[in-house]
Order: C-alpha cells, then structure tokens, then sequence
C-alpha cells in the first residue's frame, strides 16, 4: 500500500484508553484532513454508516462555528447514529438544536444558561471552591499510603462534583446520585469505570442516553425543582425552576448540566495534573511563579481537552478541505486534534505554560461554546494554585489508566506522590 493513502483509525474507543492517537492525527491532518472512517461493530455496540472525521483547526472552527452546513439537529452530536425514535428527545437539549432550526428555543435556552450562570454568581462560589481543594489535597496527604494517593479517586472527582452541586444546589444527601448518573452516561464504551449496560430485546446494548435509561434523573429534576420553588435559593437550579421552562426542558437542561458540567472538571483536572507530572521542568516554571497561572490553565486545557469530538450532520453537499461532503454525512471534528495542529500552535508538543495566543478549542466554538467555561478555568486555577502551594511537585506513583472512550478525554486512576515538601 502506498503510506500516502494510509487512514488510520481514530474512532475504536479503545485506542483512546491507550493514550490519545497523536501520531494518527498528524497523518490525518497532512495528508487526509477530511478522512473517512468505518464505524464496525464494537463490544456489543452496533456498526454505523462511518463519517468524514476532521482534524485541522481551521477546519474544526469552520464546522463548529457553521451550523447552517454542519446540523447538531439532525442527528444529534454522538458518534453513533441515536435511536430514531429518540431523536426528537434529544433535541429537546440545545446541545443538539441550531440557531437556525431552532432560532426561538435555541437562543432562548441559552439566554437562560447565561442568566443562571453569571459570572457573578460562579465568582460567588471561589471560595467555598479554594476551601474544598484545599481539604481534599490535605485529606490525600494525610490518608496516603507510602506516600501516594489516587487524584481520581481521593481529589478531582469529588472536587468536581461537589463543585457543580453547590452551583446547582443540589442537596449534600443527593449528591452521590450525580455522580451515579455521570458514570453511567460518560464511561459507557468502557466495560471497566461502567456498569453493565442494559440490553435492548435485541440483545444490543441499550444507549445510556435514551429516554427509558434516563427517568430516574428526570423525576429527581422535577421533584428538585419544586422543591427550589418553595424553597428558593442564590442557585442555578432556583434560576433554571423560576425561568418558566416546560417539564421536558427543566429535565434535559438537569441532564446537560449534571453530565457536562461534572465531566468537564472531572476530565480536565486530572489530565493537566498528569500533563505537569511528565513535564517536571514545566511544573517549575509554575511553582516559580515565572509562569502565568491564567495562561498554563489554558495550556493544560489545550494538551488535555476534556472532550475529544463531537458530531455534526451536513445539512447540505458541502466541500470541506478540498473533499466532497453529501448531504446526511456525519461529520466528527476531533478537539485534541486541532488544539495540536501544527499550522496554528508553534511547538504543539510542547507544554508551554506561558502560550499566548492560545486559540484551542477545548470548549468548542460557535454557537454552541461552552456556557460554563468560566467556571470550569477557575476550579482548574484554584485546584492548581492550592496544589502549588501545599503539594509536591508532580510525580507519577503507578501507571495513570484512561478512560475507554473516543468521546470523554477521562483518567479514571492517577497515582502521584504528594508527601514532600511543596514546590
């Protein structure tokens, strides 16, 4: 075979629990940077039609930001095809609207995020959100065994949690079901951080998205709801029961901030604690102060996105770097991707803590960017700080393990060493 007309796969989930397929993306985006990728059959998960993967930045923002071309409406935003019967349930999310299909529900949910997630009310939580890093890392230190903890399992996953549920207001009793809820949505492709799934009369396994999975999540949205309308309080879920949503998108607006909201952190934090363990000369520059904490959050995000793609629909034929695309195509751009293309981030192998400009796209682009961002970059600079403050630098206790998934960029276990002095 000529090595020019080489794709490589980057869509089996379990090449991403081995590490992100670098390698793979730079032949993509030389050489095929709309490549066409097979969707087998995969653990019990049935085969698709394949889709145009894409992998230049360029091309990535085009997608992202056009969404009169590339559809989140027509056939959601995962990879595998949904259930066609649940194809009007999930477009009840404005994850998967379109400014233009959708123009009244779309920005109109939107509004509402925004309002319900103001800046003002995120930086209201600061604090509370220094104490609790500051508890869990002290929490690992005392409770490590020959000097070493799981980040995954002692720090990043309640911190994250815990985060977002005293944003929501979700009630301390409650807040295990969260958790729960997210393992089961986000770790699905990954038989280990997963529980078994439930199978359909087919025999298949049944989507952990679909509305007959999801009742248990939309009963405690309603009942939290009420419950903030009697009992009102400074959080999101009082703004999101006052804002006079209908049942179905008071549920689908819990289910999207429960699982993105929780993952984002959960994902992100660990992936940059692992990036400044293998970069210990990085890691000095931060301890040192010589470099900015706002810019190495950004960094961070950029070599460990929390999301590694999203789908999209050609609503149209389109052409897309030079390759035809029919209308009904699936069209996947690939974040960790793009954050590495050479032809926008000089040195993108390297970790540089002080990187500016920084144009990753970590939390998408378009109409459809990340409403809570803002929060997500100050629970990573308060996490990072503390642990510059408190901890030792980085270093690796045992082999990190990643999450089994082409979706979630996820560390589900990250032994580091934090007795020691700090810096």
């Amino acid at each position: 075979m000529d090595p020019a007309a080489y794709v490589p796969d980057v869509f089996d989930p379990r090449i991403y629990g081995a590490g992100i397929p670098y390698e793979s993306y730079r032949l993509l985006r030389d050489r095929h940077p709309v490549a066409w990728q097979a969707e087998p059959e995969i653990q019990g998960w049935p085969a698709g039609p394949g889709f145009w993967a894409v992998t230049r930045h360029a091309d990535v923002a085009r997608v992202l930001r056009d969404h009169a071309t590339y559809s989140s409406w027509l056939g959601a935003t995962q990879i595998r095809d949904p259930d066609p019967a649940d194809l009007p349930f999930l477009r009840r999310t404005m994850l998967n609207q379109d400014p233009r299909r959708s123009a009244g529900d779309h920005g109109r949910l939107r509004r509402l995020v925004s309002r319900a997630f103001t800046p003002a009310r995120v930086d209201a939580f600061a604090g509370r959100v220094r104490d609790r890093a500051r508890t869990l890392l002290a929490t690992a230190r005392a409770k490590a065994e020959d000097g070493a903890a799981d980040l995954v399992r002692t720090v990043t996953d309640e911190y994250a949690l815990l985060n977002l549920t005293d944003l929501l207001g979700v009630p301390a009793a409650d807040r295990g079901l969260l958790l729960e809820w997210t393992v089961r949505i986000i770790g699905y492709q990954d038989p280990e951080d997963a529980p078994a799934p439930l199978l359909g009369p087919d025999g298949k396994p049944l989507n952990p998205r679909s509305p007959a999975l999801l009742g248990e999540m939309f009963s405690y949205a309603r009942e939290l709801a009420a419950h903030k309308r009697a009992h009102p309080g400074d959080d999101v879920m009082t703004a999101l029961a006052e804002a006079g949503l209908d049942p179905a998108e008071l549920e689908m607006f819990f289910f999207l901030l429960t699982v993105a909201g929780n993952d984002t952190v959960r994902s992100a934090a660990p992936g940059g604690l692992l990036a400044l363990a293998r970069d210990p000369g990085a890691y000095r520059l931060l301890a040192g102060g010589r470099a900015p904490m706002h810019t190495a959050v950004d960094e961070l995000l950029r070599v460990h996105p929390p999301v590694l793609s999203f789908r999209r629909t050609a609503a149209v034929d389109t052409e897309l770097a030079g390759q035809p695309v029919r209308a009904g195509d699936k069209v996947v751009v690939f974040h960790a991707s793009a954050n590495h293309d050479e032809r926008v981030f000089t040195d993108p192998e390297r970790l540089d803590l002080g990187r500016t400009p920084n144009a990753h796209v970590s939390f998408g682009d378009g109409p459809h960017v990340c409403l809570g961002a803002h929060f997500a970059r100050l629970q990573l600079r308060v996490l990072y700080e503390e642990w510059r403050a408190a901890m030792p630098a980085p270093e690796l206790a045992g082999p990190p393990r990643r999450l089994v998934s082409n979706f979630i960029n996820g560390i589900t276990r990250l032994p580091l060493r934090v007795s020691g002095p700090a810096g």
